[in-house]
């Protein structure tokens, strides 16, 4: 398995409940980096202590054995810590990216336009690393299809993309 591949499995450690194995490097742009810390910071001082207050609470309400709100909450509070190890990881180990896009190449960090064969619109994505790819931001890994596929290509070029469910074709039309 490659390096750069996240991988999540599941350990019987009480809160341990998720542990990642992160590659040394986490290719990000400024801007996700940024997200990443505001994220850990909303989860490291404002919902920590609230999990807490809510646990808390659901232990004064007696038997622990059936008591729903503690269980709950203490699921809760597994997944908010398994979520702050994997932003303190990114953090630690982020390498920033930029726009390389050099004489209208696409690279890590570019803005691609580009027109799938026969169709009008144009979709709009920038490259960015595993961490902070959504697609529906308009945001794809450089470890897609369709990021692997534009890397390296420019402004006029055709390029397929090939996916699991088969394949396309792509026209580029502009390069940020």
């Amino acid at each position: 398995m490659p390096a750069n591949v996240y991988v999540r499995h599941v350990v019987s450690h009480g809160l341990d409940s998720i542990a990642m194995s992160i590659p040394n490097e986490v290719p990000i742009t400024p801007e996700g980096l940024e997200a990443v810390r505001r994220e850990h910071d909303e989860l490291t001082t404002r919902r920590r202590p609230a999990i807490v207050s809510k646990i808390k609470a659901a232990r004064e309400l007696g038997d622990l054995s059936e008591n729903f709100e503690y269980h709950a909450a203490k699921n809760e509070q597994g997944m908010m810590e398994a979520r702050i190890r994997e932003l303190e990881a990114i953090i630690k180990n982020h390498v920033i990216i930029g726009a390389t896009a050099k004489n209208g190449v696409v690279g890590m960090g570019s803005t691609v336009r580009f027109a799938e064969d026969g169709a009008d619109d144009e979709e709009r994505y920038r490259i960015v690393g595993p961490a902070e790819a959504d697609p529906k931001a308009g945001r794809v890994s450089f470890e897609s299809a369709l990021g692997k596929a534009l890397i390296g290509h420019k402004v006029g070029d055709d390029v397929e993309i090939k996916t699991p469910s088969g394949a396309y074709s792509v026209r580029i039309t502009a390069v940020e």
